[in-house]
């Protein structure tokens, strides 16, 4: 097919312009309104463009490639539109996944689906997926050859994946599987650190060889159906399991099967073993084998339960967030997490408009819900007429005779005398504005000025933001990068020793970068204590 290669070249640098001033464009749009770390912007813009979504792509990676130094705002922006357009995207693979029969759904790919939708910057694909089972099926055959030359199953190419009728044939597929699984790649479930999100991404588990029992599960059944044994999973109370079926197929008498647990290094269970397992009886319903779709649920509710266990911070919210966008596109009227995705929003201040559409819905799926939902409606359209009438930021001035005792500026790289993390500061006020509740927990008396001398708004090296005393920071005798997810919101350059404040940032403190520049203050490192605080953005002015 004959391609114009100028027009291609055109439209390409046509979109690039478009794209950089779409996203030089949001900073100014949008500081303001970056609640809970997490900025949700009207990307509606970068999608009416009509343009190519490899052409979008390809310019906003270009963004990102750039010098790691330099454009910090315009790299923080990209990547939240890249991160956003990914997911749309994803979500319309999913969409299309489940408009397919039930016995075309794979287990394999709605957890990739998953995977990516969680992970859109990381190069996640069910090629690669099923290339790295494909050399785990190979391993397991290796080692059927050696127990049985003439098995049926190694006759079967990449796949073909043919039922093994013989149940002893099948023994032997499970037997070998647990070997190489279990024995020789050392897979195991994660005990140490179950509630890691990580264990639910089918690409990590493959990485780091550890799992939860579905995500395990997944993988184990996958690697049988390869192999001509055919699992069926389970949705058992606290604990996902496989069944395989020790009789004629079609039997439901729960104890005509085998229970696989994948968590447990394929130990084999019967029925009765499976309740020792949760320490308590369970119904036969528990035994059933469920859905694709089932599976994708129970895969879903568990990262949404990891969000809400989580601290309240920028990764449990967008965990919370992702989890909850999964789940309500495969059961769009689940009025429970319909109703939590509109109390996220409403808390986290975002989508005011969405909040409404969520709540009408709700309202025609369960009009009982009258009273959560008439309180929401009201404070968001509350909020919805303060957007209408924003309040100027306050512009803080180093000169003003209130700000005397401030003695640090944005953009410095500082250390904790005792903690020892490092951090570049971001704002400051001349006095602590914290509540009294929080100076009591915090023991602020016990510092030698108490809540009486300057606080500052730091970004610290661990990913959190924390609001320090002046006497408990120094100017880092070493500046070095801080790898904070938020320092392009705030800084667009790093410049050796500082971070150079973006225009947003300079408006709100239009004196600090000639302090950061000429700084060579140092206070005594023999001042007593520290203080630290992990808290939310909206505490941060």
């Amino acid at each position: 097919m004959c391609c114009d290669w100028l027009k291609e070249y055109r439209t390409r640098h046509t979109v690039g312009l478009q794209i950089r001033r779409t996203v030089v464009s949001i900073s100014k749009r949008f500081f303001t309104e970056v609640v809970s770390n997490l900025m949700v912007c009207n990307f509606a813009e970068i999608e009416s463009l009509g343009a190519p979504e490899h052409f979008c792509e390809d310019e906003l990676l270009s963004i990102l490639n750039s010098d790691k130094r330099k454009s910090l705002t315009l790299k923080y922006y990209a990547k939240k539109i890249l991160y956003f357009l990914r997911q749309q995207n994803i979500l319309r693979g999913l969409k299309l996944f489940l408009e397919q029969p039930a016995e075309r759904q794979s287990a394999l790919e709605g957890a990739v689906l998953v995977d990516q939708y969680c992970n859109p910057l990381t190069d996640v694909s069910l090629d690669s997926i099923s290339s790295q089972l494909d050399e785990i099926t190979d391993k397991v055959k290796k080692m059927l050859r050696i127990k049985n030359p003439s098995h049926p199953s190694l006759s079967q190419s990449q796949g073909d994946c043919s039922p093994v009728g013989d149940f002893e044939l099948q023994r032997q597929v499970v037997a070998a599987l647990n070997v190489v699984l279990y024995e020789q790649l050392q897979y195991k479930g994660n005990e140490c650190d179950y509630y890691n999100p990580l264990n639910s991404y089918i690409h990590q588990v493959l990485l780091r060889r550890t799992g939860i029992p579905i995500s395990l599960s997944v993988l184990y059944m996958t690697l049988a159906r390869k192999l001509g044994v055919q699992l069926e999973p389970v949705n058992f109370p606290n604990h996902f399991l496989l069944r395989w079926c020790q009789q004629q197929r079609g039997s439901e008498d729960i104890y005509d099967f085998v229970y696989i647990d994948a968590f447990g290094k394929g130990k084999q269970l019967t029925a009765k073993e499976c309740e020792y397992l949760i320490g308590h009886q369970v119904t036969a319903d528990y035994y059933s084998a469920i859905s694709t779709t089932e599976v994708l649920l129970r895969m879903v509710g568990n990262l949404l339960n990891i969000g809400k266990r989580g601290e309240g911070n920028e990764k449990s919210y967008q965990l919370l967030r992702d989890s909850l966008d999964l789940y309500l596109t495969v059961n769009p009227d689940n009025v429970q997490y319909l109703l939590l995705q509109a109390r996220l929003y409403f808390h986290l201040g975002i989508w005011p408009e969405k909040v409404l559409d969520i709540l009408q819905h709700i309202q025609a799926l369960d009009p009982s819900q009258h009273g959560a939902v008439g309180y929401l409606v009201q404070h968001t359209l509350e909020h919805i007429q303060h957007k209408k009438h924003p309040v100027e930021p306050e512009v803080k001035r180093r000169s003003v005779p209130e700000h005397v005792e401030v003695q640090y500026s944005i953009g410095l790289i500082m250390k904790h005398k005792r903690s020892g993390y490092n951090c570049v500061i971001y704002g400051w006020d001349p006095k602590c504005t914290m509540s009294q509740e929080w100076i009591t927990t915090m023991r602020v008396h016990q510092l030698s000025r108490g809540a009486n001398q300057p606080f500052y708004n730091v970004l610290v090296q661990d990913g959190t933001c924390r609001y320090a005393a002046q006497e408990n920071l120094e100017p880092h005798s070493s500046p070095l990068e801080i790898a904070h997810p938020e320092v392009g919101r705030y800084f667009s350059e790093f410049h050796d020793s500082h971070y150079n404040a973006n225009e947003e940032l300079q408006t709100r403190y239009p004196e600090d970068m000639e302090e950061t520049l000429g700084t060579g203050v140092f206070l005594n490192v023999d001042q007593p204590l520290c203080l630290h605080f992990h808290y939310l953005m909206t505490s941060c002015p």
